[in-house]
C-alpha cells in the first residue's frame, strides 16, 4: 500500500463533494479537512452540476434519505459519471431496511459506483447474500466475508471495502485485509461515514488505481484510530471523536509505518 499517498493529498488539497446525512455531516466535513483535503457539502439539485465539475471525488451517503436527496443523489452519481469523477457509495442500513435497499439498487442501476464503502450486513445485502443486520450495525452472519466482498464487487464492477474489526478491501479478483483500528470506532457513530469520505478524498488523487486508493484511506484511517488508542488509553467515545480529528490532522507516513498491518 502507498502510504506515501498521504503526502500526496496534503498537496493536492482535492476537493471532495459530500452527499451527506444530517447525524454526521460535521464529522464527514472536518475529518476530510483534517486530513487535508476540501469538504464541500451540498443539499440542492440545481448546483449538482457546478459542485460535481469542482470536485476531485463524490462521496454519496444514503444515511438519513428524504425523496429530495435521493433525486440529488440520483443526479450528482450521474453527472459525476458523465464529468468521471470518481464516486464512493455509502449505503447506510440497506441490510436492515428493504427500502434503503430498493434505493441503493436504484443508485447503481442509474449510475456506476466506482467504490462502496460499508459494513459486512450493508455488502452482503447488495450482494443478495442473506445476512442479519441490525440497524446501521453489520448484524451477524455466517457467510464467509472475503467471498461475498469479492462477489459484490463483481457484481457491480466496482472496488469493495467491507469494513469491521478487519477490513477487507477487493476488487472482486483481489482482496487485501486491514488489520489497524479499534473498537472505538463502533462507539462512534460518524466514523464510518468519515472513512467512506477520506476513500473519495484518496480516490480524488489516485483515479486511475481505486484499488490502491480504497486500500491506503482504509488503512491509514485505522492506524490512526489505532495510534489515538494506544496513545490515549482513557478515551471513551467522546474524548475519542475529538483526539481523531486531531490525529488526522497531525499522522504522518513514519507515524503510520510504524503500526500498519496488513494482508
Amino acid at each position: 500500500m502507498q502510504l506515501k499517498l498521504l503526502d500526496q493529498l496534503r498537496q493536492q488539497n482535492p476537493v471532495v463533494l459530500n452527499i451527506s446525512n444530517f447525524v454526521t455531516v460535521q464529522d464527514v466535513a472536518n475529518g476530510l479537512n483534517a486530513i487535508g483535503a476540501s469538504p464541500i457539502m451540498s443539499q440542492e439539485i440545481a448546483e449538482a452540476e457546478p459542485m460535481v465539475k469542482m470536485a476531485g471525488a463524490v462521496q454519496l451517503n444514503l444515511g438519513t434519505l428524504t425523496k429530495v436527496q435521493i433525486a440529488q443523489t440520483l443526479k450528482a452519481g450521474e453527472l459525476a459519471n458523465q464529468f468521471h469523477k470518481p464516486i464512493v457509495l455509502d449505503p447506510v442500513a440497506v441490510g436492515a431496511v428493504n427500502y434503503r435497499l430498493e434505493v441503493a439498487q436504484k443508485c447503481l442501476t442509474a449510475f456506476h459506483a466506482d467504490i462502496i464503502r460499508g459494513n459486512a450486513g450493508e455488502v452482503a445485502a447488495l450482494g443478495g447474500f442473506t445476512w442479519n443486520a441490525k440497524g446501521i450495525d453489520a448484524g451477524e452472519g455466517s457467510g464467509n466475508i472475503d467471498e461475498i466482498a469479492k462477489a459484490t464487487a463483481q457484481k457491480y464492477h466496482c472496488v469493495v471495502i467491507s469494513s469491521g474489526a478487519t477490513d477487507t478491501i477487493t476488487d472482486g479478483k483481489k482482496v487485501v485485509h486491514v488489520n489497524n483500528g479499534t473498537p472505538l470506532f463502533q462507539v462512534h457513530v460518524g466514523s464510518g461515514d468519515m472513512l467512506s469520505s477520506i476513500t473519495a478524498a484518496f480516490a480524488a488523487i489516485s483515479p486511475d488505481n481505486l484499488f490502491e486508493a480504497a486500500q491506503t484511506a482504509t488503512l491509514v484511517f485505522g492506524a490512526v484510530g489505532e495510534l489515538v488508542a494506544q496513545e490515549h488509553p482513557e478515551a471513551g467515545p467522546g474524548t475519542f471523536a475529538v483526539y481523531l480529528m486531531d490525529y488526522l490532522a497531525k499522522a504522518q507516513v513514519a507515524d503510520l509505518e510504524k503500526i500498519v498491518s496488513y494482508d
